[in-house]
């Protein structure tokens, strides 16, 4: 359970053990303060959710902190205490950005109790806001997963399957075929989909910096840290932790890994004090970590802790009945994306993208579309919009070209179209671009039959 932290800041001793005690009886983490200056002092060197602070006290003032603490840690929610006669100073307060005040002596805590609830609520949003504020723009209306093919019906089952656990998942497979979007898809189909979903590259960051966008820093706990961070576990809390390119982390950040999956706990740089890692951990490859393993490169430990659940995303190569579905997908995303009229391909455009190798999966196809898209003259595209290496990638794999009449050719092609999808009718017509019904005639026709 999260333990939400909460400083009391109060001159008055027995103001601040009767909050305190009230607060920690409550379930909070609380830590006193009995003056502005100590304060500071202890917020150099904490997190702290919200903060009770008594707007009149001998030297740094209430309203000072108040400004103070929002420049250390802006998402601390400030609570204002004051007597009767400070109204229009707490009134102050609240322009100055405290969340509200609550007027003392507090005889009525169950008031109190309902402002800092409210606070929370408050915090968690600002802190899913700041987390999720490029991924939306990003991702907004990409969320689904498009195919039909058995391979991608194979994974979605697991997805279904797993996504109601809390257990670790491991994702594998090749750039670019959509290992993020089945992180995200386990994540909204969960019992965490009220918390935030980060996502972190590991390969993108060096190793000080890694461990510090992970767990967080203290103010000088390097040379440019010049004020406390949150890392992405603290911001994952509740949520789930995308963990991608895990194989590219470094073998001294790996112990660290694998001790807060093991403990649920962890230590801010520069920072003794202890956290909380209330968060599911979806890791994703597109390296072997077993030969990793073997080369001394990734710990055997870590790997059984993430790949409690593997899940092999397939190559667009091996999907081919879903290009079609893709195509027309990302046709209609990208038009209306560089306010183009785009109606569809011709035939031509349709049998290279079935025939090329995709080394770069589905992102591939979908930058190959854009610049289809843009290079467009028309409302259909062609194969002069198309890059003109992508015929060199369409013959990557073929063993001779087909020769003979045009029957020999449609006979040859249907039969390829079979034996890739093993023998699956409904993907093998995808492929062929007609109805299953019609392949079924077409196998009568050339007296195609599939071998014993």
């Amino acid at each position: 359970m999260l333990r939400y932290r909460i400083l009391v800041v109060d001159d008055q001793e027995s103001q601040r053990e009767m909050l305190g005690g009230h607060l920690k009886n409550k379930g909070y983490a609380v830590t006193t303060a009995e003056s502005g200056e100590s304060a500071l002092e202890i917020c150099q060197r904490n997190f702290f959710e919200v903060a009770l602070l008594d707007l009149k006290m001998p030297g740094l003032s209430g309203l000072d902190l108040l400004n103070r603490l929002k420049e250390i840690n802006p998402d601390t929610i400030s609570i204002i205490i004051t007597a009767y006669g400070s109204i229009e100073s707490a009134v102050e307060a609240l322009k100055s950005g405290a969340f509200d005040y609550i007027t003392k002596p507090i005889n009525n805590l169950e008031e109190l109790d309902l402002i800092i609830e409210k606070a929370l609520e408050t915090h968690s949003l600002l802190r899913e806001n700041r987390a999720l504020k490029e991924e939306l723009e990003k991702f907004a209306g990409k969320l689904e997963i498009i195919g039909e093919s058995r391979q991608i019906k194979e994974v979605l089952s697991t997805v279904a399957r797993v996504a109601p656990s809390d257990a670790n998942v491991l994702l594998t497979g090749e750039s670019g075929t959509g290992k993020e979007l089945f992180a995200r898809a386990i994540h909204q189909a969960s019992g965490r989909t009220k918390g935030t979903f980060v996502a972190v590259s590991c390969a993108a960051l060096p190793e000080t910096l890694l461990e510090s966008e992970l767990f967080g820093h203290q103010k000088g706990a390097f040379t440019d840290a010049k004020s406390k961070r949150a890392g992405r576990f603290e911001l994952a809390h509740g949520g789930t932790l995308f963990l991608d390119e895990i194989g590219d982390v470094p073998v001294s950040t790996q112990v660290k890994l694998l001790r807060v999956i093991e403990t649920k706990e962890y230590h801010p740089l520069g920072s003794e004090k202890t956290y909380l890692a209330d968060v599911r951990i979806i890791a994703a490859t597109n390296q072997n970590l077993e030969e990793k393993i073997k080369e001394g490169t990734f710990r055997e430990d870590l790997f059984f802790r993430l790949n409690v659940v593997g899940i092999e995303v397939p190559p667009l190569r091996d999907r081919k009945a879903d290009i079609s579905l893709l195509t027309d997908y990302f046709l209609r995303e990208l038009s209306e994306k560089n306010r183009k009229k785009i109606s569809g391909i011709t035939l031509e455009v349709k049998d290279l993208l079935l025939r090329c190798h995709w080394p770069g999966n589905v992102r591939e196809l979908e930058n190959v579309l854009e610049r289809a898209v843009v290079m467009c003259r028309g409302e259909v595209i062609d194969v002069g919009d198309l890059p003109p290496q992508l015929s060199e990638k369409a013959t990557v794999g073929e063993e001779t070209k087909p020769t003979g009449t045009l029957r020999e050719m449609e006979k040859e092609y249907i039969s390829k179209a079979l034996e890739a999808t093993s023998w699956n009718f409904s993907e093998a017509a995808a492929i062929l671009g007609i109805h299953r019904n019609t392949l079924r005639l077409k196998l009568k026709e050339y007296g195609i039959e599939k071998e014993k």
